[in-house]
């Protein structure tokens, strides 16, 4: 990778595949980033360019991958599959650049106190996944045919779709008289089985039909 392969990575602006960061100060907070990026398309994250894309680099870069490098080793879980390559902008400062694939070990999780939590990207920002979108990526990862009934619940959820096209967990669970469970299990396997799309949010995910009719 050249000088002139980041300048137009950084011209592209902040995206679903790609973020900026000037540098690794909080690696406990930017791997997030990382871990957002693999679970939904992949991307490059790149150390030393501003939240404007300008390629301004960062003193000591080769200190600023050690940092990062150990953040994903001890809170990523599972382990993840990443390239980084790192450039001289002179002789003080560089910049690295984290490949990131989408993973087939997806969905992965920073694990603090016990507690697990998945990110995925929503435009240019990561957000914590909802139960849902863990569930989906987790069943996903080997795509199979998924069968489903088609009763009440159901019913009443294309009706709903029909008449305000899109509804929430929330408001599916309320017009079917379900408890949340089983209204997160309906939604899940009708993602899985092509029929729903999901669109993650940062307050509360929503549903659409996947090929609505025109």
């Amino acid at each position: 990778m050249t000088l002139q392969d980041v300048r137009a990575l950084a011209a592209k602006g902040e995206g679903l595949k790609i973020e900026f960061k000037k540098k690794a100060s909080y690696p406990e907070k930017i791997v997030r980033e990382f871990i957002a990026l693999a679970n939904t398309a992949g991307g490059d994250l790149l150390i030393g360019v501003d939240d404007d894309g300008t390629v301004s680099g960062q003193r000591f870069i080769e200190e600023e991958v050690f940092v990062m490098e150990k953040a994903i080793r001890e809170l990523i879980f599972p382990p993840l599959e990443y390239e980084v390559f790192t450039l001289k902008l002179n002789e003080k400062k560089g910049v690295a650049i984290f490949k990131i694939p989408i993973s087939p070990s997806r969905p992965h999780y920073l694990k603090e106190n016990e507690k697990k939590q998945a990110f995925i990207r929503v435009a240019d920002r990561s957000v914590q996944a909802s139960r849902e979108v863990w569930e989906i990526l987790r069943r996903g990862r080997i795509p199979k045919d998924t069968v489903f009934t088609y009763g009440r619940k159901e019913e009443i959820l294309m009706k709903a779709l029909e008449e305000t096209g899109k509804i929430t967990l929330k408001e599916f669970s309320k017009a079917a008289n379900l408890p949340r469970f089983m209204a997160s299990k309906t939604l899940v396997k009708l993602v899985l089985a092509n029929v729903l799309q999901i669109h993650p949010q940062e307050s509360e995910d929503y549903f659409t039909l996947k090929n609505p009719a025109v």
